[in-house]
């Protein structure tokens, strides 16, 4: 295992996550957790993520000093090599030349960082501060034109830093200056796989829950699905799912995701039509928070009572929640982006205990896993969809026209797009309905309706993305089969917002 220390940086959970692209375990945990707590988790190595304070400004976030004293390998990145330059002895102040994106770098010492790669290389900078003194004992191994004190290390007692960000794709070679440290360093093995994932899952599954039963909150998507997989495996015939059809799905989604979910698993499925209470607990609400926290209260309350209904100690509740959600709601060092139903967006007080057997997992890797666990094809590659569904991609209050516009329009988006076998390419595709209406003209008659908006990105993660270059022929395809098709549009257009600045979905 590798613990990476959250300092609030940007670039945080990516580090976690390189760390597991070399097939290492890792979790990023608060900067102050305990140094006992450390300790007894017996990590192999230490890294500590930039953040977007200066060490040695009032307030700055600090480590006990034992973190130093605890013979673990430990690496800095940026925030968190000044923080262990301060600490130790060295000099750290504000430069003259603030350093933002890339940055030509010399290796002057190879080290072992360094090893295997060449002397002059292209790496990726944030910073204001740099290093001045290096502590006693320490070696300067890398420079830029304008900070002499890029990298350093002292291999003897384990300390490492860096003051570019590896785990960025723009570092060229990142990945080799990371796995330098995690093999070398550290003497990790590269046995993190998809078996490893499963056993370790369904280990802590069984702890968890014991002889007692679980629901499954199923939305027929990858997560929902893989999640009960795995909690079946662990505890056999005291899961049940549950599928809430709450009126925000696309069309022919809930028949589809009973059918698929029927013929590919033996866990058995009850599937609930909640259509009305969904729809009608959200007339009048526009905000996208305030939609967010209802949906998230009403599923909720609507597996409490499905539980009351399978069991008296049916008490745990199975959720497909990934670590983008909790990362997108929102950590302690990390700022809410948006609250998602089933992280933020649930209530306060609660009749299940939640088990969340992927919430450390990103989105390639559940597909990976439910690979492993035999899922069919056209499961593990479904994009992603939203568990408030629809109501999100309406963009003002929800109702009933507005939900029936989307659900066409949206068809025929994906129909198109599957059709240009296009469909595996993209991260997600979709329609949005702006609750706006626009003024056109339709068999010389002047019209007044609403645009629908078509979304597709490309991503590995979801934590960034790029929007999909659609060729023109299809997005012509698509425009004209919806204003032909779908009453009540009369204007498609193209959101050509990469993540950031924009969000995937618009709420």
């Amino acid at each position: 295992m590798i613990l990476v220390l959250d300092f609030g940086g940007q670039y945080a959970q990516l580090i976690a996550r390189r760390v597991r692209e070399c097939r290492v375990y890792s979790e990023l945990i608060p900067y102050d957790t305990p140094v006992e707590e450390i300790l007894a988790r017996e990590p192999e190595g230490i890294i500590l993520s930039g953040g977007p304070n200066s060490v040695y400004g009032e307030g700055a976030p600090r480590v006990d000093r034992r973190l130093f004293e605890l013979g673990t390998p430990t690496l800095g990145i940026c925030y968190g090599m000044q923080l262990m330059a301060l600490e130790m002895g060295g000099k750290v102040g504000a430069v003259q030349i603030r350093e933002y994106g890339r940055s030509d770098l010399h290796v002057k010492e190879h080290g072992l960082l360094f090893d295997g790669t060449p002397d002059d290389q292209v790496t990726w900078t944030s910073h204001g501060d740099a290093i001045f003194a290096v502590p006693e004992g320490f070696s300067v191994t890398a420079e830029t034109p304008s900070v002499s004190i890029i990298a350093f290390e002292e291999p003897e007692r384990g300390y490492f830093g860096v003051q570019f960000h590896p785990e960025v794709r723009h570092t060229e070679y990142g990945m080799e200056i990371l796995k330098n440290f995690l093999f070398e360093a550290c003497g990790c093995n590269p046995d993190w796989t998809p078996v490893n994932i499963i056993t370790d899952a369904a280990e802590k599954i069984k702890e968890q829950v014991g002889d007692a039963k679980a629901i499954c909150g199923l939305s027929g998507g990858v997560d929902s699905s893989t999640a009960a997989m795995l909690v079946h495996r662990a505890i056999g015939d005291n899961l049940t799912c549950v599928f809430v059809d709450h009126g925000l799905l696309r069309q022919n989604e809930a028949e589809q995701v009973v059918e698929a979910f029927g013929k590919n698993s033996d866990v058995p499925l009850i599937h609930v039509d909640a259509r009305d209470r969904f729809v009608s607990k959200l007339e009048g609400v526009a905000d996208p928070e305030a939609k967010r926290k209802i949906i998230g209260e009403e599923f909720i309350r609507t597996f409490e009572e499905e539980a009351g209904k399978i069991a008296e100690d049916a008490t745990f509740l199975v959720q497909g929640t990934l670590y983008s959600d909790v990362i997108e709601s929102g950590t302690r060092d990390a700022a809410r982006i948006k609250s998602h139903h089933n992280v933020g967006g649930l209530p306060e007080v609660m009749d299940l205990d939640l088990v969340e057997p992927l919430r450390n997992l990103f989105k390639d890797e559940v597909r990976v896993v439910a690979a492993e666990l035999g899922m069919p094809e056209r499961m593990v590659w479904r994009q992603p969809f939203p568990g408030p569904g629809l109501a999100i991609r309406i963009i003002g209050d929800v109702t009933a026209e507005r939900l029936e516009i989307l659900r066409k329009a949206d068809f025929v988006l994906q129909d198109e797009i599957r059709n240009a076998g296009l469909y595996r390419e993209l991260w997600q595709s979709f329609a949005v309905l702006p609750a706006i209406h626009s003024v056109g003209v339709m068999g010389d008659s002047r019209t007044y309706a609403y645009p629908i908006v078509i979304r597709a990105v490309t991503s590995d993660d979801a934590m960034t993305a790029d929007w999909a270059r659609l060729p023109y022929d299809l997005l012509e395809r698509v425009s004209n089969r919806i204003i032909n098709e779908v009453s009540g549009v009369n204007r498609v257009t193209l959101d050509i917002t990469s993540k950031p600045p924009g969000t995937i979905e618009w709420e």
